[in-house]
């Protein structure tokens, strides 16, 4: 890294985003109105991951009354508050574009059991 990037890195928030392409997270985000200032939430689904190292967004896509909404978030940015990760699902694309045509059941993807759910089963015999 050169020493621009190390500078922006330091800035930024270093903050590990482990949502992969496919993955359903909470994007939250801070928004000023007026002299007010507040968090808003955008859930979906990750599109594509881009960029390297302190200049990386994601495409997070979510439906809204019926229409389809896309939003790019820099990681590195103010703006952004946090990144939560709500499922992990099961992809072979790197880019999720053909989401956009389907609608319904169709636009489902194939969720991971995480391993909290696995141990939370109690079987009695």
């Amino acid at each position: 890294m050169n020493i621009v990037e190390n500078f922006v890195w330091d800035l930024s928030k270093k903050q590990k985003v482990l949502a992969g392409v496919g993955d359903t997270v909470d994007a939250y985000i801070r928004l000023r109105e007026g002299n007010k200032e507040r968090v808003q939430v955008f859930s979906g689904v990750v599109l594509k991951v881009q960029g390297k190292k302190c200049s990386r967004s994601i495409t997070v896509r979510k439906i809204s009354n019926g229409v389809g909404v896309e939003r790019t978030f820099p990681l590195a940015s103010p703006a952004l508050e946090k990144v939560v990760l709500v499922s992990k699902t099961k992809v072979r694309r790197a880019r999720l574009f053909y989401l956009r045509k389907q609608k319904g059941r169709a636009a489902r993807l194939k969720t991971l059991e995480s391993k909290q759910a696995n141990t939370s089963k109690v079987t009695t015999e």
